[in-house]
């Protein structure tokens, strides 16, 4: 389909465009043909690029790329407020895991619809996930039109990681590139202190095998620091390299507790990072160095993290907190400034998930791309765009989702997603799971 957005503002190539530039974007085969210039629609050069089989008027809307969500778990969106101001483990073993062994794959499709469908609305067009019953979070994904970075968690406990393995092999040689390519696959070992070294050492050789990237936490609390030195006499980044899984693409979320030496080894080894500021702070787990990270040249990227530990798969509220969070933490305002935490919401979440041709609206990249409705109130008056951006904008000035040159949301309306339905279906199954209060 030939889409013809005209008229819409768009930031200059640095990002730091005081009012931004009035663009047309032409849109073909899922990708960007060209950002040029606004011209009228009945000139005869815009009657030569045609026929369009739509032309929308951008009305003066910001154009820009779709949000990445580099880091969450899409089959949690079931259990949000469930384990509220707990930490990590407490969180985890006593709360979440137990639930977790009694959903069912449709359990964790419909809750993975529940949050695809927040994330389009809020501008999210790539999402990361991490979790199991991952086949059903593919088709989600699939019929959603979002495009997805997928991994299948495997880890030690109870003695399944051998058949987590498997499971995780065989989910990607079924969707690597599924979904005209908009699904893309990983392996998911959970994280140093739940996968044993002879479990990392297999996945990392088969992740070289199936030519996929490693996606795991690493180093999320002062408590897994602590366990990997008594057990291995080292960090957790350093207990990956020894096992082989830094020699493969890996995008490791969190990175909360990383030494001068792991930041060293992590750019070395080309590691990418999915930076969660809201859970780091909600699980209190932490603030991540991310400002001497970024000096070191790692990618970083943004992740929610679940809406079971954040609770909001808002990608504008961690722009918006990275930037303040660091600022505030380092004494220093100059830190993570706009352009920098726009880009870890776009080009740099779309490298830490090893994505090509994403994150930047550029000709022959991907037609990945948000009209934002710059009209409200807490937009005025205009002053620095990318600023405003940041530090005023918010989700619900989200107008057009456009994902591989297909509309899946526009003007309050998601186009692929029965919104209603899948609040129903996630009530009723909450409900049986006794998440739920008794009336």
């Amino acid at each position: 389909m030939r889409i013809l957005i005209s008229d819409v503002v768009s930031l200059l190539k640095d990002g730091s465009s005081q009012g931004g530039h009035r663009v047309d974007i032409g849109v073909e085969k899922g990708e960007i043909l060209f950002i040029e210039e606004h011209i009228s629609w009945d000139s005869e050069k815009r009657q030569h690029q045609g026929p369009w089989d739509r032309i929308i008027d951008g009305c003066g809307r910001l154009v820009l790329p779709g949000f990445v969500n580099a880091h969450t778990h899409l089959g949690m969106t079931l259990l949000r407020g469930y384990g509220d101001d707990l930490p990590l483990m407490t969180w985890l073993q006593e709360k979440m895991w137990p639930v977790e062994e009694q959903l069912t794959p449709e359990d964790v499709y419909w809750s993975a619809l529940l949050a695809v469908a927040e994330m389009i609305k809020g501008g999210v067009t790539t999402c990361a996930d991490m979790y199991f019953h991952m086949e059903a979070v593919a088709e989600a994904a699939a019929e959603s039109g979002i495009r997805a970075f997928l991994s299948r968690g495997i880890q030690d406990a109870a003695g399944s990681g051998l058949q987590g393995l498997g499971e995780a092999v065989r989910f990607c040689r079924q969707w690597q590139g599924a979904a005209d390519g908009r699904i893309t696959t990983a392996i998911g070992p959970h994280a140093p202190y739940t996968c044993s070294p002879e479990l990392l050492q297999r996945t990392a050789a088969w992740a070289a095998q199936l030519e996929v990237p490693i996606h795991i936490h690493v180093a999320e609390t002062t408590a897994e620091v602590e366990e990997i030195a008594a057990r291995y006499g080292t960090t957790p980044l350093g207990m990956l390299a020894a096992n082989g899984i830094l020699d493969l693409p890996v995008t490791a979320a969190h990175c909360v507790h990383m030494e001068e030496a792991d930041i060293l080894l992590a750019a070395e080894k080309d590691v990418r990072i999915a930076h969660c500021p809201t859970s780091n702070l909600k699980l209190g787990s932490g603030i991540a160095p991310v400002p001497k990270m970024l000096g070191a040249g790692l990618a970083i990227g943004l992740g929610t993290d679940s809406a079971a530990s954040n609770n909001r798969l808002d990608l504008w509220q961690e722009m918006r907190t990275a930037s303040l969070l660091h600022k505030g933490s380092n004494e220093d305002p100059t830190v993570v400034p706009a352009t920098t935490a726009l880009k870890m919401a776009t080009d740099f979440g779309a490298k830490a998930l090893h994505l090509e041709k994403v994150g930047q609206l550029l000709p022959g990249w991907k037609a990945d791309l948000i009209l934002v409705d710059t009209d409200g109130l807490h937009w005025q008056p205009a002053s620095d765009l990318t600023g405003r951006v940041v530090y005023a904008g918010e989700r619900a000035d989200v107008s057009m989702v456009m994902v591989d040159g297909r509309i899946l949301y526009e003007d309050g309306s998601l186009l692929t997603i029965d919104e209603e339905k899948v609040s129903c279906e996630v009530e009723k199954r909450a409900q049986r799971l006794g998440l739920l209060p008794s009336n």
